[in-house]
Parts: structure tokens; C-alpha cells; sequence
């Protein structure tokens, strides 16, 4: 769907051009995002390739597992229909230290996998269960220590001083998961009542 917005949105894009007869000012546009863009990968591959390395090597000293254990009473808590040693709360608890420490491109198949086992547990196939979507919630809002992408933008673009806003992002994700959590809660008591 986000696919055709953006086809549709260039389109028109280009026929507003064609017609006020800025063609050649689209083509530069094109031409130099086209090039930014790839600036910015190339910036961004070594704290990722560094922060994935370091998420990796986590998982394989079993650390992941230690702070599944550490989360379990929270996890009680967030999933209370998920089984205490479901695979599941080991695959949400990686993808939440993930997004903790800013690395949403390895937190994506953590949270997809978590989903998928997520699944196994739903009884209504058709639509999400309770623990579905306080997940979706908590993973879209998400903890945030180390916005390494934020970072990794910030010092590519020259910024004096990029780790300026961890503070504020620790914040303002803090406050956004705990808003995130007490309507999901808020509205699960809702459809429990009207048996939704």
C-alpha cells in the first residue's frame, strides 16, 4: 500500500513539473537525493555492522538469556497468557534488548519471529490476540538507551555533538511506551466487556 502512495505521490510529482515546465529541476532533485541517500547508507554501515556484531556475539554468549530472565517478571505482567517458558518471551525479550540499545533493523526478524510464535498461541487464526498486540504496542513505542541510528545520522551529517539527545530519547520513549501499554491494557478491559 505505502508502495502506491509513493508511486502515486512521484507521478504527480512529475506531471506538476511537466506542466509548470520545471523538469530539469526534478531531474537534479533526483539526481542528488539519489546521491545522498547512498552517502548516508555508507555512513551508517559501520555502527550498524558494529552494533549488530556486538547484538550477535551477545546472543551467542547467551546474554540475550540473561536478560530474558531478568525481563520474566515484567514479561508475567505484559504477556499473562503467554506460557512461562514459551519460546515466544525469549524471542520478544531479544527484540525489546534490540530496540533498547536503538538497533531496529536487527530488532525487525526478532519481533517477526516473536510474532510468529505469538501465532502459534493465538486461538482466533483471523485477528491478533491480547499478547499480539501489547507486543506490536511495546515494539512500536519501545525503550530506547541508544539511538545508534539517530547517532549514526547525527555524526554522518556533521553534527558537533550527536549524543546530545540520548536524554530526551530515553524520555520521550519511556513516556510513549507507558502511554502505549496503559491504553492497550485500557482497551483489552474494554473488548473483554463488550465480548469483542
Amino acid at each position: 500500500m505505502l508502495n502506491k502512495i509513493w508511486f502515486t505521490m512521484i507521478i504527480i510529482g512529475i506531471i506538476i513539473a511537466a506542466i509548470n515546465g520545471r523538469m530539469e529541476e526534478v531531474s537534479i532533485a533526483i539526481l542528488e537525493s539519489a546521491e545522498d541517500s547512498v552517502m548516508i547508507v555508507v555512513k551508517l554501515i559501520g555502527p550498524m555492522a558494529l552494533w549488530l556484531g556486538i547484538m550477535k556475539v551477545a546472543e551467542e554468549a547467551r546474554l540475550t538469556d540473561v536478560l530474558a530472565k531478568l525481563f520474566k517478571p515484567l514479561a508475567k505482567i505484559l504477556f499473562p497468557e503467554v506460557p512461562k517458558n514459551h519460546p515466544a518471551l525469549a524471542s520478544i525479550m531479544m527484540n525489546l534488548s534490540a530496540n533498547f540499545l536503538g538497533l531496529g533493523n536487527s530488532a525487525t526478524p526478532l519481533g517477526i519471529k516473536a510474532m510468529q510464535q505469538l501465532q502459534e498461541l493465538n486461538s482466533g487464526k483471523s485477528s491478533a490476540s491480547d499478547a499480539m498486540c501489547t507486543f506490536l504496542v511495546i515494539n512500536t513505542s519501545s525503550v530506547t538507551l541508544l539511538p545508534t541510528t539517530i547517532l549514526a545520522l547525527r555524526i554522518g551529517a556533521g553534527s558537533a555533538q550527536p549524543t546530545e539527545i540520548i536524554g530526551t530519547t530515553v524520555f520521550a520513549t519511556f513516556c510513549s511506551t507507558v502511554v502505549g501499554i496503559v491504553a492497550n491494557k485500557i482497551l483489552i478491559k474494554i473488548s473483554g466487556l463488550r465480548g469483542v
